[in-house]
């Protein structure tokens, strides 16, 4: 069965991205790995094509397309080769930084730096996450002092994807002690502040090209004018991008088992032994049968989320459980798709190998799995 989720313009839009991943991803994925880092030219690239910035209003710049199904159609393009670092960088960019200035920018603010995003020029990252403090955001230690107007930070954060390359930062900090969940906010740092450093260029199990890094501030100097959203509203304004940034991570690791599993499938109609293709040794057809039963099913309920997102009624709940569920079989698919290729499953030249050690953070950020877990637990209490 197949997905009906796209209809005609997405699957021409599709071609696009097809087009654009055969010019200028698959001849340089190597190249990245090896320098650890995605290069701009790429970026302003896809910004050329089109395929940046899809929501940004077309008063900045942007096609101002709301239509989720063509973000869902890059990543699935970007899937079918394996460039997994390509697509955490872009899924990052607009389904998260360009989501909070969606959503929070004022109208100056949105002028300044919308159109950056549409052409490729700007690249975003949201700084959260700390040495000291994962999944709990309330023990955050980043601080920013209100002094007339500007707004003095201090702190560190870790693990920041895009840190490296970003143009501005959204950096979640206390404002308040004393406020409870209403003590933090948004505030946006742009490259070349005075005292905003970057730390190491973090080395991963995988996603080796997604550049990923430790983030400092010292005294950083931070006019008013860029606080995002309300003064002591951070806390709700994450939970108002959640869904989103969880539904992100969900498709992707939907797209990715689709692909790998379609890679394995190829692999066993071709690898003989015994005189016979292994894909025909009911052991390992049993398997293969029930992937393609649980890909196929799971595609039906992430469809669904994009759908209800379409609609503005996706639930924070519902989108702990595309991720949840759709990571956790992208693990189970591709652990198989490596045991299902031997030997060549453990060779790196081989793509299920890449998307092995590629995948397993998917289980971690937006989120640890185990977080999922309990947002839905807590969810099944209350009804």
């Amino acid at each position: 069965m197949k997905t009906d989720l796209f209809d005609a313009d997405h699957e021409l839009f599709a071609s696009t991205v097809r087009g654009f991943v055969e010019r200028h991803v698959v001849p340089k994925l190597e190249k990245w790995d090896a320098d650890r880092l995605i290069d701009r030219e790429t970026w302003r690239a896809a910004g050329e094509q089109g395929l940046l910035g899809l929501a940004v209003p077309e008063e900045f710049g942007g096609p101002g397309e709301t239509d989720y199904r063509f973000r869902v159609a890059i990543q699935t393009e970007i899937a079918r080769v394996g460039a997994s670092a390509l697509q955490s960088g872009f899924s990052t960019n607009d389904d998260i930084a360009l989501n909070y200035l969606l959503r929070h920018a004022n109208p100056e603010q949105k002028r300044r730096w919308l159109p950056g995003f549409v052409t490729g020029d700007t690249i975003g990252a949201i700084a959260m996450t700390e040495p000291g403090a994962g999944s709990d955001l309330r023990a955050i230690q980043t601080t920013a002092v209100l002094e007339g107007d500007t707004w003095i930070l201090n702190g560190s954060k870790t693990f920041i994807t895009s840190g490296i390359l970003a143009d501005l930062v959204i950096v979640f900090a206390v404002t308040d002690r004393e406020a409870g969940s209403h003590g933090y906010s948004l505030l946006v740092v742009e490259d070349g502040t005075p005292g905003f450093t970057r730390g190491r260029k973090l080395d991963k199990v995988g996603l080796h090209a997604q550049d990923t890094a430790e983030l400092f501030f010292d005294n950083v100097r931070v006019p008013a004018a860029n606080l995002l959203g309300e003064p002591g509203g951070g806390f709700g304004h994450l939970m108002q991008s959640l869904p989103l940034e969880r539904l992100g991570i969900g498709i992707a690791a939907q797209v990715s088992a689709e692909a790998v599993l379609g890679w394995t499938l190829d692999y066993v109609k071709q690898r003989k032994a015994f005189g016979k293709r292994i894909g025909e040794f009911q052991g390992l057809g049993f398997t293969l049968a029930d992937l393609q039963t649980s890909v196929e099913v799971s595609r039906a309920y992430i469809d669904r989320c994009v759908r209800e997102y379409n609609a503005g009624t996706l639930t924070a709940v519902d989108a702990a459980k595309a991720k949840l569920w759709a990571t956790e079989l992208q693990g189970k698919v591709i652990d198989a798709g490596v045991q299902l290729h031997g030997g060549y499953g453990y060779m790196m030249e081989y793509p299920v190998a890449k998307a092995y050690i590629d995948a397993r953070i998917q289980r971690i950020y937006g989120g640890t799995n185990e977080i999922m877990r309990e947002i839905i637990h807590r969810d099944l209490l209350r009804s």
